[in-house]
């Protein structure tokens, strides 16, 4: 398993470098490092969250969004750059992921990023959507009890998009979702090169 998915410090080696991608329809010149997930540019799962953000529900006017395992920020730099009322929230147990995502956003102008640890995040905060590419390969427990916790913070009206690859167990996730979010539906709600882009609903009146 690689460190970045778990360690908030890692032993690795931490070479910087120029990366240049394309973010919400445009190209950015970013940093970004060996020592974070997919440092070398999108991986397939989160290109493919980005390329389907059509199929999720609208995002409300100046929402609290969350990234949750932000990496060198991708997806929180996307929902920043087209959602610019947003509040947008970067979530990393990695110090160095933060760092790049903060400095990225810095990069970019953007000045509604939050770059913070899931310990840091405040108790009473409470999301209107979660966008996020989860860390599949901590295992099930881990995994769970993560989605758990901040699925838990949505509003009533809040919706969690995530990313998961159906080789990876996506199918089945989704199910357990359902099962544990009896008061929300969780659905498919786009699929593209072996990945589905899942989407938690609101809370359905009583």
């Amino acid at each position: 398993m690689d460190e970045h998915y778990f360690s908030p410090r890692t032993a690795t080696d931490d070479a910087r470098f120029p990366l240049r991608v394309r973010l919400a329809g445009q190209d950015v010149e970013l940093v970004s490092s060996s020592s974070v997930f997919s440092g070398r540019g999108l991986d397939k799962a989160t290109a493919v969250m980005l390329d389907r953000l059509d199929a999720l529900s609208e995002v409300p006017a100046g929402a609290r969004l969350l990234d949750l395992g932000c990496g060198w920020g991708p997806i929180a730099l996307t929902a920043a750059l087209i959602h610019p009322d947003a509040e947008v929230w970067a979530v990393d147990v990695s110090a160095r992921a933060r760092e790049l995502t903060a400095q990225n956003a810095h990069r970019l102008g953007l000045t509604n990023v939050r770059v913070i640890a899931p310990e840091e995040v405040p108790e009473d905060l409470v999301l209107d959507v979660i966008w996020s590419n989860p860390p599949i390969r901590i295992g099930k427990p881990a995994l769970h009890a993560l989605l758990l916790e901040w699925i838990g913070r949505l509003a009533p009206e809040g919706t969690a998009a995530l990313v998961v690859g159906r080789n990876l167990g996506a199918d089945p996730l989704a199910r357990w979702l359902a099962e544990q979010l009896p008061g929300r539906s969780v659905a498919k709600a786009a699929s593209a090169k072996g990945f589905r882009v899942l989407e938690v609903g609101p809370l359905s009146a009583a």
